[in-house]
């Protein structure tokens, strides 16, 4: 189907003057400082092949992956805020609904009127799109170039759609002032990303469209009947955004940008997306992919079946499952864990479980276990919300050291129903100075690592939240 278009003769007058009308934009006043003592810092993406896609349950993307090494690097949690509107994008930014618009943006001199650029961190070409003919297989590779546009002259009078907002406008512009003649640009509506309007050119619903020619060629991988050679531009540079007044933050990114650039990580990032075309292709084809196939696992099933036992949102038990297993029924930890749900042997005869690999069997048992753990906590966390990540804190570590944790909360005078509050008494268990506090009856405990674990399935939760409905999907399987 034909995705919505506003067609638009864009010209420097009529931008100037629909700028002139807009309000003065107020910028939040969020910096490095308060990012860092909040904890997390908050990206503003789309959902694209290179920026950020699930892939078998697995966070991915070449945007993604830089932003996580950041944030890694400054011991901060990342969060994604999806919005497929660069204009929406811009102003969520200057609002403070996000602190890095993380888009595949060109730098441009009108941009940066309103938003500050980090350095580059890629230099690309913009390229046209266009469908090769529908016999292009049977023809030889002449009879195919004489049926393309190879030069930009030849795209006097003919109709170019791009994404809205886009940096694509202004140098289509440009370029019918060049040639001297008019090429007419049409918008499609502020939802549609670069990569939806690329697909309607393979599928023939237009003919051309502009894209970064790193973005086009691996388009051209799930497309073959693209052609996406001819350059329309010089090589522009590719970064990222932040406010203008996040002085802070822009010194943290280009410090790390340019040190990144230096790393042989970086260049094995970028030709994860942009060079292996057969995994790219893997991925599109695939039922596992977010982009296309609409599923996180061959158990999206059986989890949905267990959630409602658990009165959780599927995509959180999906999560923790992820965290556990990776998805993978025959994992198995150096602890002896084993399965989808990483049963050890006491539980898993507790619950009866008899093959640990078996995934319809680990869900059973574990979900068992969550639903005993959320009956246990109850007396102590009335809050179903807080009381999901007791749970989960005690499923990784056992229920009597999260206990322990609440013990000294209370004692010490913090909230024992609030996470925020137990997590730092959990953390605190590695110290002797608490671990033989007389309240605490099971010892010593690593509490770093459960309280990690509950912020990882959160953070995988919010990514699946953000890319797959809530919706059941639709099944003939018994509950587990």
């Amino acid at each position: 189907m034909l995705f919505c278009l506003s067609c638009t003769q864009w010209t420097s007058s009529k931008r100037d003057q629909e700028q002139q009308r807009q309000p003065k934009e107020e910028i939040v006043d969020l910096d490095l400082d308060q990012i860092k003592a909040r904890g997390y810092l908050t990206a503003i993406m789309d959902n694209s092949s290179t920026g950020f896609f699930i892939y078998k349950g697995r966070t991915m993307g070449y945007e993604y992956e830089l932003l996580k090494a950041f944030t890694d690097s400054l011991g901060l949690e990342l969060r994604i805020n999806i919005t497929p509107s660069l204009e929406e994008g811009f102003a969520k930014l200057n609002a403070g609904e996000g602190d890095i618009l993380a888009y595949n943006l060109t730098i441009t001199k009108e941009r940066k009127k309103r938003i500050a650029f980090t350095h580059y961190h890629n230099l690309v070409e913009m390229v046209l799109v266009q469908r090769k003919p529908d016999n292009w297989r049977q023809m030889k590779l002449h009879e195919i170039e004489a049926s393309l546009i190879r030069n930009p002259v030849d795209l006097i009078g003919k109709e170019v759609y791009v994404r809205h907002h886009s940096s694509y406008i202004d140098r289509l512009q440009n370029l019918s002032e060049e040639i001297g003649g008019d090429i007419f640009i049409i918008q499609a509506s502020p939802e549609v990303e670069t990569e939806a309007v690329i697909r309607q050119v393979a599928d023939g619903f237009v003919d051309f469209t502009v894209a970064e020619k790193d973005i086009a060629m691996v388009n051209a991988t799930y497309y073959p009947n693209l052609d996406v050679e001819t350059a329309i531009s010089f090589p522009t540079r590719i970064a990222w955004g932040v406010r203008k007044n996040a002085d802070g933050l822009l010194e943290a990114l280009n410090e790390w940008i340019l040190d990144m650039r230096k790393e042989a990580d970086y260049y094995v990032i970028y030709d994860k997306y942009f060079k292996s075309r057969k995994a790219a292709l893997r991925r599109t084809r695939s039922e596992y992919f977010s982009l296309g196939g609409g599923k996180l696992s061959p158990y999206d099933s059986l989890i949905q079946h267990a959630a409602k036992e658990l009165n959780w949102d599927w995509r959180l038990l999906a999560a923790q499952i992820f965290r556990e297993s990776g998805f993978d029924p025959a994992a198995e930890s150096w602890v002896g864990a084993v399965g989808l749900m990483q049963l050890m042997p006491s539980t898993a005869e507790e619950h009866r479980v008899i093959s640990r690999t078996n995934p319809r069997e680990s869900i059973r048992g574990g979900t068992a276990h969550l639903k005993w753990l959320q009956d246990y906590f109850a007396e102590y966390v009335p809050d179903s919300t807080q009381r999901m990540r007791f749970v989960l804190a005690a499923y990784n570590v056992g229920h009597g050291h999260v206990v322990d944790a609440i013990r000294l909360t209370e004692k010490y005078g913090a909230n024992p129903a609030a996470w925020d509050d137990v997590k730092e008494y959990l953390i605190k268990k590695s110290n002797s100075a608490f671990f033989n506090d007389p309240v605490v009856s099971y010892g010593y405990c690593r509490g770093v690592e459960p309280v990690t674990y509950v912020s990882t399935v959160l953070s995988i939760f919010e990514n699946y939240q953000a890319l797959f409905p809530d919706e059941a999907i639709e099944n003939t399987l018994p509950p587990v």
